[in-house]
């Protein structure tokens, strides 16, 4: 980590390890906005930091306002080398719905246990999909979303880079 005066700390993503670790260290305001509506918001996020990534943000699932995860309509899931099978999850409010938006480990790899009970969201099915004010934010700061379609970090101002993600990435 790196801090100049007046800044945040900012962490390089290549200061995080392989396999992925679990940080519920932090205090951050995390807040998601959706169909223009708050659909969550805690102090209590889960970061899962690996090398290359920007994090991804775990939020406890009873965060969550009533109603807005529903299990993805085509049944889909996924395999992760180290946290193992990822369940997935539409994002709903009223008729709007975000498929495949969010995703949990509903049985996770041991070492991975903490994500029992969280969710993580795609920022960039989330971002102004239906209106302007949609996103993730992370201490009152939007959200801007790992490039590459398939990844799930989170940018911010916090993390450096380069970010896996883009053309030319994939071997990393």
């Amino acid at each position: 980590m790196t801090q100049d005066e007046g800044q945040a700390a900012t962490e390089s993503v290549w200061d995080y390890p392989r396999p992925p670790a679990v940080d519920g260290s932090g205090t951050e305001q995390v807040v998601v906005v959706f169909g223009g509506v708050e659909v969550a918001r805690t102090t209590q996020a889960l970061r899962v930091l690996e090398t290359s990534h920007p994090p991804t943000y775990y939020l406890p699932r009873a965060v969550f306002a009533d109603g807005v995860l529903r299990a993805a309509q085509d049944a889909h899931t996924t395999w992760c080398e180290f946290k193992g099978t990822a369940t997935y999850w539409d994002l709903v409010v009223g008729r709007v719905r975000r498929p495949r938006a969010a995703w949990s480990y509903e049985s996770p790899s041991p070492r991975y246990h903490r994500l029992l009970g969280h969710v993580a969201l795609m920022p960039g099915l989330v971002d102004r999909a239906t209106c302007p004010e949609d996103g993730c934010f992370v201490d009152g700061e939007r959200v801007r979303p790992q490039e590459g379609g398939f990844y799930g970090g989170w940018v911010t101002s916090r993390v450096t880079g380069p970010f896996k993600g883009p053309p030319g990435t994939r071997g990393w």
